[in-house]
């Protein structure tokens, strides 16, 4: 049962409004109740109905999950997004009348959203609805943590605003968004597939291995582009619980600006801060999985004594280990990878956890990490450089960080590949590949394929 009474909602906005000095004031307010179990998925599907954009976020065990619905606050930043994003936040928190009983990652006053992979990439119409970084900080939100269930308020006063009549709006939205049974949408089917320009794509392959063989670098990332077109128009929720049922060590996301929404199910953390304690993990080197025990364990076995698969996954260890020293104390990495599988694919998997010293804050350890070898190359500025000149796409905010932030200092952030971005009844789905010296097209094609599979099958594809 909701533990906050009514009335309750009501005096703590009349405290936060008799705060405000002038009729021009206004002033966040975060109010975070405890709630009976409550399905994500139609709570999704609700926040559609009642309007505005959503969010939606899980983590690889799926105890941990986030549903935004609307927009109190948005935090955009074009030209030094790190720090301007990070200054906007701060200012938000600053300002903010919070109540929140509960120490729970994910309640209170929490900020959903992504980055641009390169913002020196000149930007096509693609990705036009979406900016180098872009946070929100949702009207409401939905929260499961260990199987315990959160609703938050955020909303903006003003001092001539009336608090009971605020609770009563408020209260109407909540029981449409958590009394709300999930429809069914008709099943979605891909009715055209274009690759785009695969042989160039090639082509792109072997102009880097002739760079790095030259012994300017030693990796480049190239990623490509697939444009689908559906029988209709995508429905978002059930594309998410797709994505629930197949992908359930993955991260799983959604960020929507208007009908174009970014989604996709992850396996890459970058980093997970709960206070001071950071996490971060490196995920490089790719296989598919077996079709028998016998085959997938062959297959694993390969992985893991594969010597361009190691050399992509050390070049990440490397990265983050130097990333992070600065900034961290009792960093730890254990001297081997090992394999961390999912439904079509597996990896070879690191951990790296450390202790964030004082005086730094997430934001300063994801600009040290992104982008990581395993998405952009080394060295870092000049693999980009390449990636810029000759890459056919427009990454947009694939590949790069996406995830949240809460009041209480905790935040986690993937790096979002096996995505798409979803435009009404059309899609551009992306895939990348670790070029080494050694590297052929035909096979980096192939790996782009397989790394396709994921996103491709909730969407209405075969195999």
């Amino acid at each position: 049962m909701i533990d906050i009474k009514e009335k309750q909602v009501v005096s703590i906005l009349s405290e936060a409004i008799q705060q405000l000095q002038t009729e021009d004031d206004t002033r966040l307010v975060s109010i975070t109740k405890k709630i009976e179990e409550t399905d994500p998925l139609c709570f999704f599907d609700a926040a559609k109905q009642i309007g505005g954009n959503r969010t939606f976020w899980t983590s690889s065990s799926q105890q941990f999950l986030l549903v935004g619905a609307g927009s109190a606050h948005q935090i955009s930043a074009e030209k030094s997004r790190f720090e301007e994003t990070e200054k906007q936040w701060d200012s938000v928190l600053e300002k903010a009348f919070v109540h929140n009983p509960y120490d729970v990652p994910g309640t209170g006053v929490v900020a959903l959203g992504g980055m641009s992979f390169d913002p020196k990439k000149k930007p096509t119409k693609l990705w036009k609805k979406f900016k180098p970084s872009n946070f929100t900080v949702p009207e409401f939100l939905l929260t499961k943590y260990d199987n315990s269930y959160y609703f938050t308020i955020n909303i903006y006063v003003k001092k001539n605003d009336h608090a009971k009549q605020l609770a009563d709006d408020l209260k109407m939205m909540e029981r449409k968004l958590i009394f709300n049974n999930k429809r069914e949408a008709d099943r979605l089917e891909i009715t055209k597939v274009k690759e785009i320009d695969p042989e160039k794509w090639k082509n792109s392959v072997r102009k880097a291995t002739e760079v790095i063989g030259k012994g300017n670098m030693e990796k480049i990332v190239l990623a490509r582009e697939v444009r689908l077109k559906f029988n209709r128009k995508a429905d978002i929720s059930t594309v998410l619980s797709n994505l629930l049922n197949t992908q359930p060590n993955s991260y799983i996301f959604a960020y929507e600006m208007d009908e174009d929404c970014f989604v996709g199910a992850t396996p890459e953390r970058l980093v997970k801060l709960e206070g001071t304690n950071l996490l971060s993990t490196c995920l490089a080197g790719t296989a598919s999985r077996g079709k028998t025990e016998i085959e997938d364990r062959k297959i694993s076995d390969d992985l893991l004594h594969d010597e361009k698969n190691r050399q992509e996954h050390d070049f990440v260890v490397k990265m983050i280990k130097h990333a992070i020293m600065d900034y961290c104390t009792e960093v730890n990495i254990p001297d081997e990878p090992v394999i961390y599988p999912l439904s079509n694919l597996q990896h070879l998997y690191t951990p790296v956890t450390a202790n964030l010293k004082n005086g730094y804050s997430i934001f300063d350890i994801i600009k040290q990490l992104h982008p990581t070898p395993a998405l952009g190359g080394t060295p870092r500025a000049e693999s980009l450089a390449f990636i810029r000149e000759q890459e056919l796409l427009d990454r947009g905010w694939y590949g790069a960080p996406i995830g949240w932030m809460d009041s209480n200092q905790n935040g986690e952030f993937a790096v979002a590949i096996r995505s798409a971005l979803i435009q009404g009844d059309e899609a551009s789905l992306f895939a990348g590949c670790g070029v080494v010296k050694d590297s052929d097209p035909d096979s980096e094609y192939e790996e782009t394929k397989i790394k396709l599979v994921p996103m491709l099958s909730v969407l209405g594809g075969k195999h």
